[in-house]
Formats: C-alpha cells, structure tokens, sequence
C-alpha cells in the first residue's frame, strides 16, 4: 500500500502547486488534520523532490522538482475578451460574491486557471478566450471541457468552464446533452466585454 508521502508525490505530479491543506483535503477527505501532510512535505527527499515555496498569492505551495518561477506581476491585456483578461473579470466577480480565490493560472502556469472557495467548498474553472476563427472556438469549447471533467475529482467541490459571451459559446454549451450536464454538474459562466458575468446550468 502506498505510503502517504507517495501519493502526496503522485498527486503533485497532476497538480502542482497545492497547499498542504489542499493535499489533505484530497487526500485524507474534507475538514482531516494536516499535520501528517505538512510532515511528509518536509521530509528530505527520497521518492520525488517536493518544493516548497511561497507563491505570488502569499500562500506556501508544493511541487515536484523546479518550482515555476514567479511571473514579476499579473498580465494586463488589452483585449477584453483574451484568456487573462476573462480571468482578471471572473476573479473580481467570485470576489464580490464571496468567494476567496486561491490561485489563477497566468499565462502558460499548469493545473486548474481558477480555484477558488466559500464556505469550505472548492469552485476550481477552466477558462478559454475568444479565438480568432470559428473552428478554434469549438477547439476551446472541447479542450476546456475536457480539462474540466479531468479535474473532478472532489465530490463537494463545484466545476465550471468559462467563455467570452459570444453566440458561438452559447450555442455549443446549449448543444451540450441535459443529461451529461446534469450528470457532471458542470456549469458554464459567460464573460461579455464589461467583466459581466452570467451562469448557465
């Protein structure tokens, strides 16, 4: 049986930069004490290098091997509907909504772009741009879905992707089958060019 230091590696190689409260919580289950997690972190290496480090949101996070180097400040896009700037409209949104945000992913940084939590439940988003065609709309649309049912894997946490509010995005998450929405639980926020935003079930 695995030990808890290997499956805290194993699940740091899916994910980097989880907090030590973070990995409990997956690992031992909602509200279990860290300090076993804390000490297995700590522990000088032996199966896979965990690095420790205080990230650009103040929290101390781990990873396996080289730490991702911290970007200087976040991106300030010009164009209201690109990745970054959808993320800077949803991160003040779940903020004036009550939400804590955690961590958003800049630019090319792995693991989920938004997570965020109220009230002891996570909200963890996918978020993709507007694209400049089309057919690289729908490539957004089934990459972000797909990137977002890889990630559930906590049954009290909530999923969502998001898109720019524009007819395409709509069209292709309506299409999305009732039942495999109502299945994955799976919601769909939609961010117009003023930082609004709108959730669609």
């Amino acid at each position: 049986m695995a030990t808890l230091r290997e499956r805290i590696v194993a699940l740091l190689r899916k994910e980097g930069g989880l907090t030590d409260r973070q990995i409990a919580h997956r690992l031992l289950g909602a509200g279990s004490p860290q300090q076993s997690v804390n000490q297995a972190c700590r522990r000088p290496a032996g199966l896979g290098h965990i690095i420790r480090r205080k990230a650009s949101d103040g929290l101390n996070r781990n990873w396996i091997g080289e730490a991702p180097a911290p970007s200087p400040h976040e991106p300030t896009p010009e164009d209201p509907l690109s990745e970054e700037s959808l993320k800077h409209a949803l991160r003040s949104w779940l903020e004036s909504t009550g939400w804590t945000v955690h961590r958003i992913a800049w630019g090319k940084a792995r693991g989920a772009d938004i997570d965020a939590s109220r009230a002891g439940r996570r909200w963890l988003i996918e978020v993709k741009g507007s694209g400049s065609r089309p057919a690289m709309r729908h490539n957004y649309f089934l990459a972000a879905l797909g990137e977002c049912l890889q990630r559930i894997d906590d049954p009290l946490a909530k999923y969502s992707i998001a898109f720019p509010d524009l007819q395409q995005f709509r069209n292709l998450w309506e299409r999305l089958p009732e039942l495999a929405k109502r299945r994955t639980e799976i919601t769909c926020l939609f961010i117009d060019e003023a930082g609004g935003v709108s959730e669609e079930e």
